[in-house]
């Protein structure tokens, strides 16, 4: 499933073509996703106006100048991806180069002036929504989410206090979306591993100087994740049809049996499985 990186990499790639423009019409090929498309989601889409394509977590939300919030998931598989980069053979003739439409192209948005905007999701776990501006962070998806990682809102104080008490193994509690939001198995291992703290250990024994520690090294992995374009593995792609690489770059995740990367460390990279999931760690130096 995409990651922040992932979501915020595909949500700068459609700034350009989608805010401050007019869906002038939306094309929906299917009765629902995950769950049921919103009544009338074409009808309501069809000759609005994006004014601002923002995330929280893994969601991007574009706000219309109607008062609604198109809420995006884009599941396991779900890719959005731009056409219409033409060219102009004569004054006042555009060629569109759009690609026919595939069959898990599933909602199209056909912007002014001719670009296209392409949600394909093979698996349909993806997901829209159709929510109320004024109370969209309500919404049963946004309301129990915690703080941006890379907002003023996260930093050692709150992550500190979240983890004050709590039983749990450190990768499980930075997956919950309840203390930050928007981290995923990949930057988790990434994190822990630059940070030398083991996923296994309980959060509530990570000290202050630790937090204080692992905070900016969650930053840092995923502004650098971001600029490599996410991490393409399976499905990923940015909103120009392009590969992220950012997974050229993991030293943990993915990495079971090789040598750990750590200068001075002559242990290796092992995979366990928490709560159905693999996790990627040095049993030598992460403590």
């Amino acid at each position: 499933m995409p990651e922040l990186p992932e979501v915020e990499t595909v949500r700068r790639g459609l700034e350009p073509v989608m805010t401050g423009q007019i869906i002038e019409r939306a094309e929906v090929r299917r009765p629902d996703l995950r769950w049921p498309f919103p009544a009338d989601m074409a009808t309501r889409l069809t000759g609005a106006r994006i004014e601002r394509l923002r995330r929280r977590s893994k969601y991007i939300l574009a706000d219309l100048d109607r008062g609604e919030t198109l809420l995006i998931h884009l599941g396991m598989s779900g890719r959005m991806t731009i056409t219409g980069n033409g060219s102009r053979p004569a004054p006042g003739i555009f060629v569109h180069d759009h690609k026919p439409l595939e069959p898990h192209d599933h909602v199209i948005f056909h912007m002014a002036g001719g670009m296209r905007v392409t949600f394909n999701d093979p698996r349909r776990f993806g997901a829209m929504d159709l929510l109320d501006s004024a109370t969209a962070d309500q919404h049963k998806l946004l309301a129990s989410l915690g703080p941006e990682p890379l907002g003023n809102h996260f930093d050692a104080d709150h992550l500190a206090t979240a983890l004050k008490g709590r039983r749990t193994p450190m990768k499980s509690a930075l997956l919950d979306q309840r203390i930050v939001a928007g981290l995923g198995n990949i930057y988790v291992c990434e994190a822990l591993w630059r940070a030398g703290i083991s996923p296994i250990r309980k959060a509530a024994s990570l000290s202050r100087s630790r937090v204080d520690t692992l905070v900016p090294i969650i930053r840092d992995v995923l502004r650098e994740a971001i600029e490599a374009g996410g991490s393409s593995l399976r499905d990923h792609r940015q909103a120009d049809g392009a590969l992220g690489y950012f997974q050229h770059s993991f030293a943990a995740y993915g990495r079971e049996g090789e040598p750990c990367r750590h200068a001075d460390c002559d242990g290796k990279i092992a995979r366990i499985v928490q709560s159905g999931r693999s996790t990627f760690y040095c049993k030598a130096c992460q403590r």
